[in-house]
């Protein structure tokens, strides 16, 4: 049996997550108060049901049964004692989330405490952290409508019926300083003192996907020893952070605008994880965003 615990902020896609699951044959509970999660597991396993999958959706709604720091413990009892627990934690920019909430006209549940929707919204990313920190998949839906939502989780979860998973995977993204810091990173890799092929004419419009681009920034020597050190930095931490459960990790590549340098060092990393045996993802927030910039200042 495995359980598939569904949390996150109010108002970033748990409902729509729930019921994807759901579509896809899980046995679904929706809003569980988390004390009964070991007397549900233990009934389960006495009298198991015809469903590969459970799903139980817990959050904040739960009030004062609602600790994320004794969930995460109980959850890792749990585990210790054999049980296929894996969190899905869901969330969205302040942003966004206000948007919904003025959109549905819905209360979020942390209003109930007397605070203004802003302040529940960010009281309530405070209390999940827990939560967050040990889910096996982080799903960011800033800025999606319902069909793209739904979309992300088909490509995110669609293969949860596989028999295993990987006890580790690894997310690599690049991005640009002047948009500010990705806020679901774990390391951060500031490569802004490596030297701008923004500035050399023939490469301002080219990515670190280019191989003009990728060979100026990784032929240099100080770049070559900054990524060495960064290699036995990983394979220094990745052990411990598998002994303390970590199931993802997120490492953000940043340069000033994040399409050149930050882009090639990224796919590098994530080559070096692939090579180590680690299941990895890399992909690149503001690239597309640069670009587009670029043919508007060529077109004035």
């Amino acid at each position: 049996m495995r359980y598939l615990i569904v949390t996150g902020q109010s108002g970033a896609g748990k409902t729509a997550c729930v019921h994807f699951l759901e579509d896809q044959g899980s046995f679904c509970m929706d809003n569980m108060p988390p004390m009964m999660l070991p007397k549900l597991v233990e009934a389960f396993s006495a009298a198991p049901i015809r469903q590969s999958t459970v799903t139980i959706a817990m959050d904040v709604r739960s009030g004062e049964f609602f600790d994320a720091d004794a969930v995460a413990g109980m959850i890792s009892e749990l585990r210790k004692m054999g049980h296929r627990m894996d969190i899905i934690f869901l969330e969205a920019s302040d942003e966004t989330l206000l948007d919904r909430y003025k959109e549905s006209r819905r209360d979020h549940p942390l209003t109930q405490e007397g605070l203004t929707l802003m302040e529940a919204i960010a009281e309530e990313r405070t209390r999940l952290q827990p939560l967050r920190e040990t889910a096996n998949y982080v799903i960011d839906t800033t800025g999606m409508r319902s069909r793209a939502m739904v979309s992300l989780l088909k490509k995110t979860l669609g293969k949860l019926d596989e028999a295993e998973t990987p006890s580790m995977r690894a997310e690599v993204m690049s991005f640009g300083f002047k948009r500010g810091l990705p806020r679901q990173a774990d390391l951060v890799m500031d490569v802004r003192f490596l030297p701008n092929p923004f500035y050399i004419e023939s490469l301002r419009t080219h990515s670190g996907l280019d191989a003009d681009v990728r060979d100026y920034v990784m032929d240099n020597p100080l770049t070559q020893e900054f990524v060495a050190q960064w290699k036995n930095m990983l394979n220094f931490l990745i052990p411990h952070y598998q002994e303390e459960g970590k199931h993802r990790l997120v490492i953000a590549v940043g340069c000033t605008g994040g399409a050149h340098r930050s882009v090639a060092i990224a796919e590098a990393i994530g080559e070096f994880l692939r090579q180590s045996g680690m299941p990895t993802e890399v992909s690149h927030r503001d690239m597309q965003l640069e670009q587009a910039r670029w043919e508007t200042t060529m077109e004035d």
